[in-house]
């Protein structure tokens, strides 16, 4: 399970969405996406969040235990960071040929997962130079 990208629950979420039209309850998700609530605040203001707002903060969640994730060496990292790139792939061709991705919900679940999969190379690559002590040239 170590080995199992986070962010891939979210692209499932978001396909579960968009192609299993009875869960919109036969909208499309771009428009399910924008309805929403609003909330009274302690100042008086009315706060709109819409269904989008909480699937981009629960996938921001899902993207800080992933580069926590990355911290660690081992065999199910090397096999976590190829997942993250197929998942990133993945939802990059989605958002970019398929009807109903073309959302900024899904853009920034895709940048996401962009963002886990070179802070995830970066921070392995850093603490394996750390674990191999390379000298550096002057």
């Amino acid at each position: 399970m170590g080995a199992f990208p986070l962010l891939l629950f979210a692209v499932v979420f978001y396909n579960l969405l968009a192609f299993g039209g009875g869960l919109a309850g036969g909208a499309d998700v771009a428009t399910m996406l924008n309805e929403g609530f609003s909330v009274k605040m302690p100042s008086g203001e009315i706060w709109h969040f819409s269904y989008s707002d909480i699937f981009v903060a629960c996938s921001l969640c899902l993207l800080f235990v992933e580069v926590v994730k990355s911290t660690r060496t081992g065999r199910g990292e090397l096999l976590n960071h190829a997942f993250s790139t197929l998942t990133f792939v993945a939802a990059l061709v989605e958002f970019l040929l398929l009807k109903g991705f073309a959302t900024t919900a899904f853009f920034l679940l895709v940048t996401m997962s962009l963002f886990d999969v070179v802070a995830g190379y970066t921070i392995s690559i850093i603490s394996a130079r750390r674990d191999l002590t390379i000298p550096e040239h002057d």
